[in-house]
């Protein structure tokens, strides 16, 4: 399965709950943000390099980490060589050769963040409990809409612990206005360190709160995966 990451507004954690989902799906984790990557990088060919033809897709994967990754550079050179457009084979021949792909995609809703939407047999939108943020997540939705990507899960992302498990309206609300059902992540420092460290939370705080609810977002996407 491929699965797209997606956000319209940047700063709701989108590339933490990426990089957490690879590790639970043991797959392969795209940063396909081209001009602000921020997944763990590492020497050798990353995606501009692929993007650019200089490498193949398979050769810039990373397995030695805490997750495979195909990581993206930071240089704007590389990203201005970079054609976008070759996205979509890219994450097909990984997932010819790995099963699993996620994608993190980019910030917004330029062009750049649709193609990894389209390229993608599912999608997962991350969000969080402001009115900001909402906003930006119903124009994300609507573009997974125009490109006919499904949508398996919201996950509201930095949640008051105390309400995680609790029915809330606004949780109700936000599933009926984005058609798909919500999973929530707490706000959590065991999050936010293990991220900052390059490692899933299960590797940090396994018996935490964080690592129980992205595992249920996990098992959704297991569940989409196999109907």
């Amino acid at each position: 399965m491929i699965l797209a990451v997606t956000g319209g507004k940047g700063g709701v954690g989108k590339s933490t709950v990426a990089y957490n989902l690879g590790a639970q799906l043991d797959a392969v984790v795209v940063d396909a943000d081209l001009g602000m990557a921020d997944l763990p990088e590492s020497r050798g060919p990353d995606l501009h390099d692929v993007l650019a033809g200089r490498a193949s897709a398979v050769e810039a994967i990373r397995e030695t980490g805490p997750v495979t990754m195909l990581p993206c550079g930071r240089s704007l050179t590389g990203a201005r060589a970079a054609d976008p457009v070759a996205l979509v084979e890219t994450v097909e021949a990984v997932a010819r050769q790995y099963g699993h792909v996620v994608i993190d995609t980019p910030a917004g809703l330029r062009s750049d963040a649709g193609l990894p939407v389209f390229a993608a047999e599912g999608c997962v939108l991350v969000t969080r409990p402001t009115r900001p943020a909402l906003a930006d997540a119903i124009r994300t939705r609507e573009l997974a809409r125009a490109v006919e990507t499904p949508l398996v899960r919201v996950a509201l992302n930095r949640v008051d612990p105390e309400h995680v498990n609790q029915q809330t309206e606004r949780a109700v609300q936000l599933a009926d206005t984005l058609g798909g059902p919500v999973t929530k992540i707490p706000e959590s420092d065991q999050l936010e360190r293990a991220q900052q460290a390059g490692k899933p939370i299960q590797q940090v705080a396994p018996d935490s709160l964080p690592a129980a609810q992205i595992e249920r977002l996990a098992e959704a996407v297991r569940t989409c995966a196999t109907v």
